[in-house]
């Protein structure tokens, strides 16, 4: 479409700009954006309101309009991620490895910017502002798609957020792709005249039609079928503090436990103590046959259902014999995301993290900690489940490439 192409053409052209600004400059940018963002709080709410509104009518879950709510507390708490992201050292620039040749030459291997990154997203309005200020943050450019339920909050944000680069530079560094037509995500990720990378963040449905259709180079992030296991040589307490963690906190993101593996030597105790934290909670439970036995719930029929990903206070518990079959069952159904053990047992903690093929694995600890923040990066552009370029949360580093810088003096071959 040529409104899409046309604002596309200006974002590459103000990534040039971005790409040859300073970092003290780039720094004080978001320092305008994170002072405007608390300025102009209350008309985000406003915003945000609005579209909390039409979820309502849509019936979107409860849990799922938590995501997408913004109040005057997690606004501030976005600033506050943002003036982390400030504190830290941009990497771009850095001197990754240098190589002296025999004939004098000197070859240095240098991080770079993308160019333009076209995020593709649902639901979470904050991620406008994470992806924009780490992009800023690295010199990228940033093309941002969200999803229609946060249409209006993500409107007033980048309209917040451009104001405040037009202050130093072409504000067009940042752009938000508002018409919510679907054929224009086709537009997007085939556009590799002016957008470098793709990121999608959302449920499995969005993911695996962009992976599968994208022109773009892309890194998939964001589905998480999270696992825990419970070994028969654990600390029961923390394994209940953990799962109550994982799932209950805060069930509608990527990294809450969506199944609970339990080693068959414990399988009745542990059960009857892990159902009452879940009545507690609220929580429903879909269990194996064995589980089904031991505790009222309902039975999975199907053994696709442990590929799902809920969102919501529902999870998957299974008996399993051994850590053998854990490790066989996350590495068949879950998405590379985050899987955790609780053991007392080193060698099969080891033998857990080694052989289970995520980009998170954890011993006696909760995976919501997958996160960028809580990584030490400020704030994430998605935490990848894939090997290449970058696996886990995406912090700065991961937002960069490389060039080679080959400095001579007439040298021939």
């Amino acid at each position: 479409m040529e409104a899409l192409d046309k604002l596309l053409k200006m974002t590459k052209i103000a990534s040039k700009e971005l790409a040859l600004s300073s970092e003290k400059t780039r720094n004080e940018i978001l320092k305008e954006i994170g002072n405007n963002l608390l300025i102009k709080k209350e008309e985000i709410i406003i915003a945000n309101k609005i579209d909390i509104e039409n979820a309502k009518i849509k019936g979107i879950s409860k849990v799922m309009i938590n995501r997408l709510e913004l109040d005057e507390n997690r606004i501030i708490s976005i600033v506050n991620d943002i003036n982390k992201i400030i504190s830290l050292k941009s990497p771009v620039g850095e001197v990754i490895e240098s190589y002296n040749h025999n004939n004098g030459m000197v070859i240095n291997k240098v991080r770079v910017p993308f160019g333009v990154i076209c995020a593709i997203y649902e639901s979470r309005p904050n991620v406008s502002i994470d992806i924009a200020c780490l992009s800023i943050k690295t010199a990228n450019a940033c093309v941002l798609r969200g999803g229609s339920e946060a249409i209006n909050t993500n409107k007033k944000i980048i309209e917040i957020i451009k104001n405040s680069i037009g202050k130093f530079i072409n504000s067009d560094c940042v752009t938000l792709v508002e018409d919510q037509n679907r054929k224009l995500i086709d537009e997007l990720i085939n556009s590799k005249e002016y957008i470098d990378l793709v990121i999608p963040r959302g449920g499995k449905s969005l993911i695996n039609y962009i992976t599968s259709n994208c022109k773009v180079p892309f890194i998939e992030t964001g589905a998480g079928t999270c696992h825990i296991y419970v070994d028969n040589e654990s600390d029961i307490n923390i394994a209940l503090k953990v799962i109550e963690n994982a799932k209950v906190s805060k069930p509608s993101v990527c990294n809450a436990v969506e199944c609970v593996l339990i080693n068959k030597e414990i399988k009745n105790s542990f059960l009857e103590k892990l159902k009452l934290i879940m009545d507690k909670n609220s929580v429903i439970i879909n269990g194996c046959s064995e589980t089904a036995k031991i505790i009222n719930v309902r039975k999975i029929e199907d053994e696709n259902e442990y590929y799902n990903e809920y969102n919501d206070y529902v999870m998957n518990v299974k008996v399993v014999d051994d850590i053998y079959e854990a490790v066989d069952h996350i590495n068949k159904y879950g998405t590379k995301h985050s899987d955790c053990i609780i053991t007392t047992n080193k060698e099969k903690a080891e033998y857990f993290l080694n052989n289970i093929d995520s980009a998170c694995v954890y011993l006696n600890s909760s995976t919501r900690f997958s996160d960028g923040g809580e990584f030490g990066f400020g704030a994430e552009l998605g935490i990848s489940t894939q090997k290449l370029h970058a696996r886990g949360p995406m912090g700065l580093k991961e937002m960069t490439t490389y060039k080679y810088k080959i400095y001579g003096e007439g040298q021939i071959r």
